[in-house]
């Protein structure tokens, strides 16, 4: 699942006529590159919702067929916050474990990685990065393969995980709740475990950060 449905409204005015994951960066929308990453690692059948604009994202990308995909989309009529999307979302994912990306970051993340991954008795499976400059304080730790909520040696949570319904089980359709207060809870239980990625990631929070990234990748860009 590609979580698709924020307002950006740090992002104004550029998301004022343009949902944020269409936003482009090295010339591709931001949620296109996921979408290739996603098929190369295997992953073909994908769910994204959406709420701000979200025809825009449909009549992009349609049922996915010219990315190798196959797209459905779950709509919103407000964004229903991380949790409250996937809730809304679980009829669309199946009955097993799914992997799920936000899709305003970009990352080199290999998500072959998580494809096949055995959660065992755990909920959800964190993807962790090191802390970016402006979110220095972190969101949770990593001691021996779990995460918890302490408060030394954070790192930051990259929005891409591996969950299990059942994590989303209390959250009625169409009904508004955030992740981490369902995570934190799975924490205390010992059912969240997680992996550091050092690899590129970063969260295309602002127009500022979106501009950088998109110059860096302009000049990686093969050329000829």
């Amino acid at each position: 699942m590609i979580l698709a449905a924020g307002r950006g409204e740090r992002m104004r005015p550029l998301t004022d006529r343009t949902p944020k994951p269409l936003l482009a960066v090295g010339g591709k929308p931001l949620i296109v590159w996921h979408i290739e990453r996603l098929v190369r690692a295997g992953v073909r059948d994908i769910v994204i919702n959406h709420a701000w604009l979200g025809e825009q994202i449909e009549a992009a990308l349609g049922d996915g067929q010219a990315f190798g995909a196959s797209i459905v989309y779950s709509r919103e009529h407000s964004a229903l916050e991380t949790a409250g999307g996937i809730a809304q979302a679980l009829p669309l994912l199946g009955d097993d474990a799914f992997l799920v990306v936000n899709a305003d970051v970009f990352t080199d993340f290999d998500f072959a990685t998580l494809a096949d991954l055995a959660l065992g008795a755990a909920l959800a499976h964190l993807v962790l990065i090191d802390n970016p400059a402006h979110h220095p304080r972190g969101d949770f730790a990593l001691v021996e393969g779990k995460v918890t909520d302490d408060s030394a040696n954070r790192l930051t949570f990259s929005g891409i995980g591996v969950y299990r319904p059942a994590l989303f089980a209390g959250i009625p359709p169409g009904g508004r709740a955030q992740l981490a207060p369902l995570l934190r809870e799975a924490m205390r239980g010992g059912r969240v475990t997680g992996r550091h990625y050092r690899g590129r990631w970063t969260d295309v929070g602002t127009a500022e950060r979106l501009a950088e990234l998109d110059a860096v990748v302009r000049r990686e860009a093969p050329h000829g």
